[in-house]
């Protein structure tokens, strides 16, 4: 046999131009094939460190490789002579990369996939849905030996059922009152009809703080930050401050000429909005009955906030408006008209400066979010529902709402997504009325259908699975008076 001439033992099939590829590649592929074919290690496998990967699923047109037919007769043995210096270019690649693939994957090698879809970059060859939470590129199903799997964090579950129901006879149905709080030393005031009474959230204890008589009624409560002190506001339009360690009252403030249906706190400072469409500024340290009266509302002010630093103070209105005042301001700073009815339901965040949230009644529907540091509207949710209050979690970066027409619901909201953690049922009436618990763990809401509810909504600063010490545990319906 001549020197020049080489015999390679693969199956390749003889295209109509000559194949002459350039004799260092044919040489390597021929030295790589004899090599493979000749070594035999009868007396211990030997191990590679190299992992060659599997082609067959592969698609090689997407990268521009060229093709070539494969010889039908497995057997057949081609001689291959010197690379003629006048074949073309892409003759002599097109051979070269024949060769090399047969070389390298074998001669079952198929040349067009059968596969019609979609591109197959960087796709498994069966794919699996995955949770979009995964982070390793591997399904379960795909997981080897000693490759472990970091599950993924499942979304924290809330019951679905109140812990505790309380009887609350006389509890009114009228979306412009603020009938429940909530104290710092976890005791829950209620007004009831012409009556106050108390619930102590450690003891289950009732007491009844006071009655108004026949001739007045209880239109809204608030506590102070921090002690005893209770604020009452009556629907004569007077403003009563109470010691509820002491069951006394303290004082009783004029100047609203109609009810006093939502107050505020800040500190030594107490806010009371009127239906006479004002709001007053009383200083309980002053014997003046208020320092400051604050107009802009054109209807009813039903929803007042303090901000958590106590620098702004929110307001909301039958006429639709969302206004934001600073402390010492006579005149609205900021003004939102974006609601399409009333708007009751602000709460503050607590983990964002300026971060200010709203509800509309049931012509708007909606929940607000609004930036009073750059005076901007962030976004807004329609709920499907009328909004009547909302409350933002201290503890986790969430919010529930409570809602009425049309489906009485109460909604726990992950910000700020927006998605929903969780729809609470029960109440048959509009929740009207909202309060969280010192613990920033349990609500209570209340309702037309005369019953407060607690629900265990939002996890412990520390732990996600601590339960309140509200009283869990003492799952029962019983009276409030």
């Amino acid at each position: 046999m001549d020197d020049d001439k080489v015999t390679v033992t693969v199956t390749v099939t003889v295209p109509s131009a000559p194949l002459t590829p350039q004799q260092p590649p044919l040489r390597n592929i021929d030295r790589m094939i004899n090599s493979s074919l000749n070594t035999k290690s009868p007396s211990k496998t030997i191990y590679s460190d190299r992992f060659i990967p599997s082609r067959s699923g592969s698609n090689f047109a997407l990268f521009d490789i060229p093709t070539a037919a494969l010889a039908p007769n497995a057997n057949a043995a081609v001689g291959i002579s010197d690379a003629s210096k006048d074949s073309s270019e892409g003759s002599s690649s097109g051979t070269y990369a024949s060769l090399l693939r047969a070389a390298l994957f074998g001669p079952e090698t198929p040349e067009k996939n059968e596969y019609t879809g979609p591109p197959r970059i960087f796709r498994y060859k069966s794919e699996t849905k995955r949770s979009m939470h995964s982070l390793t590129p591997l399904g379960f199903d795909d997981v080897g030996p000693g490759v472990s799997h970091c599950p993924v964090k499942t979304p924290r579950k809330v019951s679905r059922s109140p812990y505790k129901v309380l009887d609350a006879p006389a509890l009114q149905d009228d979306f412009y009152l603020n009938l429940v709080d909530w104290a710092s030393y976890n005791v829950l005031a209620v007004g009831l009809g012409n009556c106050v009474y108390l619930w102590n959230a450690h003891t289950s204890k009732v007491t009844k703080l006071c009655d108004l008589g026949i001739d007045d009624s209880v239109c809204s409560v608030g506590w102070a930050q921090h002690g005893t002190q209770l604020a009452v506001g009556t629907n004569n339009g007077k403003v009563q401050i109470w010691d509820a360690a002491r069951c006394k009252r303290i004082r009783t403030m004029d100047g609203h000429r109609l009810r006093v249906g939502a107050l505020a706190w800040s500190s030594s400072m107490l806010s009371s909005g009127s239906r006479d469409k004002s709001i007053l500024q009383h200083d309980i340290r002053s014997q003046d009955d208020f320092v400051s009266k604050l107009t802009g509302h054109k209807s009813e002010v039903c929803g007042l906030k303090w901000s958590y630093d106590n620098r702004e103070l929110a307001s909301g209105g039958n006429d639709n408006r969302l206004f934001v005042w600073n402390q010492h301001s006579t005149q609205p700073v900021l003004k939102y008209y974006e609601h399409t009815a009333a708007v009751k339901a602000i709460a503050w965040s607590p983990h964002l400066h300026g971060l200010l949230a709203s509800g509309g009644g049931t012509a708007d529907r909606c929940i607000r979010f609004w930036n009073t540091t750059t005076n901007t509207h962030l976004s807004s949710m329609d709920t499907g529902s009328q909004v009547c209050n909302l409350v933002w979690s201290k503890n986790v970066n969430e919010l529930v709402s409570t809602h009425g027409y049309s489906q009485n619901q109460i909604i726990v909201w992950r910000y700020p997504t927006m998605s929903k953690l969780a729809t609470l049922t029960g109440h048959t009436y509009r929740v009207l009325y909202l309060a969280i618990s010192p613990d920033g763990q349990t609500i209570v809401t209340g309702a037309g259908d005369e019953t407060l509810r607690f629900w265990n909504v939002f996890p412990s600063p520390k732990s996600q699975n601590t339960d309140s010490e509200i009283g869990a545990s003492s799952f029962g319906r019983t009276t409030i008076r």
